[in-house]
């Protein structure tokens, strides 16, 4: 007997991954392939777009011989991002895709973009300010560095987009998505910018916009051919990975709080009117009608598993030293700027800081410091938020980090913030199986009746003094140290220039 189901894949920085999942939710199938990104000097973040092909190529082959009988109704795609790949009329990469705020390299333009059409306008426009998240300066610097790809390039991807391109031929871009080439989108028009994006953008040709669930297109013969998937077969336009995330564990309603622990930290902040600060980001939300406050650490995972390779050490023996190391890390604090920072202090020059050391001090000491430094660098973001005029009644956390409780108590204890935590964690590829459900479905299913939550974390009331005087040592390390470590960054920076010119 045939099996209806969906296939999700999303696009990850550190892997991407792939569910099978049938009309209930269940999975049925998973699969999941690993990368890394490129890092060629310091500040930049690259992948070859040709990777994520590949990889959806192995999965789907992958989910579809674990489950013979599988029926796919649709295909849900997913992604990274704001990433961005430059391809030419024929849709091949003229270059690896520069990823999203941990590629710092478009600081000139974002300079230039400012002083051109000024700070006010921009964040009229498109609702934030130019950081190293915004897609249009990374444009920029592709036209201004490298004038061989750029006179190649005509189209625009992201992972999900780039996915739904291979499988249908489709040249689309979801709203979400769009929202974050800032300055390029006008979010509330919600179309493209097209003076702004005839100055910065042209001759790319301007992708057709959807919303994250509609459908992109059909499963084209060569498509089938490569991938086992009929001919046929709807694909959505998909969205960003945290949109994604949020999605999967039903974090998408006015009021709620989507906190994604992954390679980096992501928080996702829904409501109904656009929040314009220039410490966040504004964007279109997954969904017509919502708009998102969001934000993001530069590192989290990818600071941890930093410690591992560091130590040789396993997770379980690192986990269980923190833990006997005890709240506030026996007077360590850290600063997990390791890869600069996103928001709330948007400094690409930011460096990792660990105060307080002595010989004493341990492994599971310095563990400990970088997770607690994880939770306070969301403390941050939360309180930017509600500074904002953001109203988060509800926190639901989702992503890898998740497995492991002592790290999910951390945050908790940290910020105050009660998290609700679904029996399934595993994010975007989720989220893509369910949106690709809802796209073809007679009746569209319902995400709380497919993903229950099964855990509450609530923080220790009596350890909010010591916490909240971790917070303000935080927020003035930072604040001491600011002038030193950016003398460091531009001392690595050179370092790097001379090293690539040699």
């Amino acid at each position: 007997m045939r099996v209806r189901c969906t296939i999700g894949v999303d696009i990850g920085t550190s892997s991407s991954k792939g569910v099978l999942v049938d009309a209930e939710g269940v999975i049925l199938a998973q699969a999941t392939r690993t990368h890394e990104v490129s890092r060629p000097r310091t500040g930049w973040v690259e992948m070859d777009g040709r990777v994520w092909w590949d990889e959806f190529v192995s999965l789907a082959r992958e989910l579809l011989a674990a489950v013979p009988d599988a029926e796919v109704a649709a295909v849900g795609v997913s992604g990274m991002g704001p990433c961005i790949l430059l391809a030419d009329e024929d849709g091949e990469p003229v270059r690896p895709a520069i990823l999203y705020g941990v590629d710092t390299r478009a600081g000139s333009q974002i300079a230039r973009m400012t002083e051109d059409l000024g700070v006010d306008e921009i964040t009229r426009v498109g609702g934030s300010v130019l950081t190293s998240q915004a897609g249009g300066p990374k444009i920029l610097w592709i036209r201004d560095e490298e004038p061989e790809a750029w006179g190649r390039a005509r189209r625009l991807f992201m992972p999900a987009s780039w996915l739904a391109h291979r499988l249908t031929g489709a040249y689309v871009l979801d709203h979400q998505s769009a929202s974050q080439v800032s300055p390029l989108y006008d979010i509330e028009r919600e179309r493209w910018h097209d003076a702004w994006w005839e100055r910065y953008a042209a001759p790319l040709a301007q992708p057709a916009l959807r919303w994250a669930g509609d459908v992109a297109g059909a499963v084209t013969a060569e498509a089938a051919a490569l991938t086992g998937i009929p001919e046929g077969t709807a694909v959505i336009a998909g969205t960003i990975d945290a949109w994604t995330e949020a999605v999967s564990v039903g974090a998408h309603g006015v009021g709620d709080l989507m906190l994604m622990y992954g390679t980096t930290m992501f928080l996702v902040a829904t409501g109904e009117q656009t929040l314009r600060t220039p410490s966040m980001w504004t964007t279109a939300g997954a969904f017509a009608g919502t708009r998102n406050l969001a934000g993001g650490l530069s590192t989290s995972g990818a600071l941890t598993g930093w410690l591992k390779e560091l130590t040789d050490s396993d997770y379980p023996q690192l986990l269980a030293e923190a833990e006997a190391s005890g709240p506030g890390a026996r007077g360590l604090v850290m600063l997990p700027y390791f890869a600069g920072e996103r928001t709330p202090i948007q400094d690409p020059d930011a460096r990792g800081v660990i105060a307080g050391l002595t010989l004493a001090h341990g492994r599971g000491d310095l563990y400990r410091a970088a997770l607690e430094a994880t939770a306070l660098g969301v403390r941050h973001n939360v309180q930017t938020m509600r500074d904002a005029g953001a109203e988060i009644r509800r926190i639901v956390a989702v992503g890898g980090g998740t497995q492991g409780r002592l790290w999910l108590q951390i945050v908790s204890d940290v910020t105050g913030l009660v998290q609700e935590v679904p029996e399934i964690t595993i994010g975007a590829s989720y989220g893509a199986a369910f949106l690709a459900a809802g796209a073809v479905a007679e009746h569209a299913p319902r995400i709380d009746e497919w993903n229950l939550v099964v855990t509450t974390i609530v923080p220790d009331p009596c350890l909010a003094p010591l916490y909240d005087a971790l917070y303000d040592r935080y927020l003035r390390l930072y604040a001491g140290t600011a002038g030193v470590v950016h003398e460091l960054a531009a001392q690595q920076k050179a370092d790097d220039a001379k090293e690539a010119s040699a």
